[in-house]
């Protein structure tokens, strides 16, 4: 594989000329392949055809908006990752974002420097398998449990009392670095440095909590406990 290929390739969806300019530019001097779209349908079809390894998205798109495109690739198995990039900084469009399958979620205006080190750490996190890390383990082939639930690294896979439980490459992140430190309380910022790698808002923290509840929660008794105002710990439930 030449150097050409080797590069991370980024398709950046923004209908303003001057931030895909402004993004290409960045991220083409740290490495990364830029390929760009002004509109959503065009966006759509690249994403389709070239497989792009990170969607930098716009929201606010003039034919389809950025949480639709999202959508549409999601249902259609395309687990590529995407960082939300938009002026819509209400809390909701966040978790709205986020809900929709987004890894990130930045708002204008914002630091190119930062848009750059949240790709890499996006792009580390790995596309749908797993991918050695220092701080979670993930990758050493470990097979960990807490009461009845169980996550097989080496296999990638989660069951709670023997059911096979889906989960996203994100979801799966978070819950192995849970069940590393069973019955430890973690604050959302330890968890948004392990598991996303780099400093977000903490609602990413709030909304994967959340999915992993609905998800394993209807298998037994509840396993991820808050600490209101501290963080989150995985314990069995009656466990202090």
């Amino acid at each position: 594989m030449d150097d050409q290929t080797a590069k991370p390739r980024v398709l950046v969806v923004d209908d303003e000329r001057n931030i895909r300019d402004l993004v290409g530019v960045a991220l083409r001097f740290h490495g990364f392949d830029v390929v760009s779209a002004a509109r959503g349908y065009e966006a759509l079809e690249l994403a389709r055809t070239r497989a792009p390894d990170l969607l930098v998205l716009d929201v606010m798109l003039p034919d389809l908006d950025g949480f639709e495109l999202c959508r549409r690739l999601r249902a259609a198995g395309d687990d590529v990752p995407v960082i939300f990039l938009t002026a819509r900084d209400a809390p909701a469009d966040t978790v709205h974002g986020l809900t929709l399958g987004g890894d990130d979620y930045v708002t204008k205006p914002f630091s190119v420097e930062a848009l750059v080190a949240r790709a890499r750490a996006v792009l580390r996190r790995g596309r749908g398998g797993p991918a050695a890390d220092a701080d979670t383990g993930i990758g050493a082939g470990a097979i960990l449990s807490v009461a009845d639930l169980e996550l097989d690294e080496g296999r990638w896979e989660v069951r709670r009392g023997g059911t096979l439980v889906e989960l996203s490459p994100t979801e799966f992140r978070l819950l192995a670095f849970l069940m590393r430190h069973p019955g430890q309380v973690l604050t959302k910022a330890q968890l948004l440095e392990h598991v996303w790698g780099f400093g977000t808002q903490s609602q990413v923290v709030e909304t994967y909590i959340s999915y992993l509840r609905r998800k394993l929660d209807p298998l037994g008794p509840p396993l991820i406990h808050t600490q209101r105002g501290v963080g989150y710990a995985l314990r069995p439930a009656g466990d202090s």
